[in-house]
C-alpha cells in the first residue's frame, strides 16, 4: 500500500478512458507481470498444502516420526504452512514494489489526467 496520499481529479474518469487504459501496452504488462508471479507460486503453495494433507492422512508412520522430544515431522510439517504463507508474503509484497507499483502508479496517473 502506498504511503502517498493521492486526492481524485475534479471529474471522474469516463469510461472511454479506462477502456484505453486497459486496451494499452502498459496494463497489459502490468498484468502479465502479476501473472508470472501469482499464478507459479499459487501452484507451488498449493502443491506444498496438498503434499501436506495427503502425507498427514497415508504416511501417519512417517508423519509420526519424532525428532525431538514430542516434536515429530508432521508438527514440523504443520508449522512450516505457516513459513511459508509468511515467506510468500513478503516475496510477494518486494514484487509488488518493485515490478507492479510503479506501472500501477503511471496507469493510475494516466487515468486520472496527470500522465500526459
Amino acid at each position: 500500500m502506498s504511503s502517498v496520499e493521492h486526492t481524485p481529479s475534479e471529474s471522474a474518469p469516463d469510461a472511454q478512458k479506462w477502456a484505453d487504459v486497459q486496451a494499452s501496452a502498459d496494463f497489459t504488462e502490468l498484468k502479465q507481470r502479476l501473472r508470472k508471479f501469482v499464478f507459479p507460486v499459487s501452484g507451488l503453495f498449493l502443491a506444498w498444502y496438498v503434499l501436506y494433507v495427503l502425507l498427514a492422512d497415508y504416511a501417519h508412520d512417517f508423519m509420526s516420526t519424532k525428532v525431538l522430544g514430542n516434536i515429530n515431522v508432521g508438527l514440523i510439517f504443520g508449522l512450516l504452512q505457516f513459513v511459508s504463507t509468511f515467506v510468500i508474503t513478503t516475496l510477494y509484497v518486494r514484487h509488488a514494489n518493485k515490478n507492479l507499483d510503479p506501472l500501477a502508479e503511471k496507469l493510475r496517473n494516466e487515468i486520472e489526467g496527470d500522465g500526459k
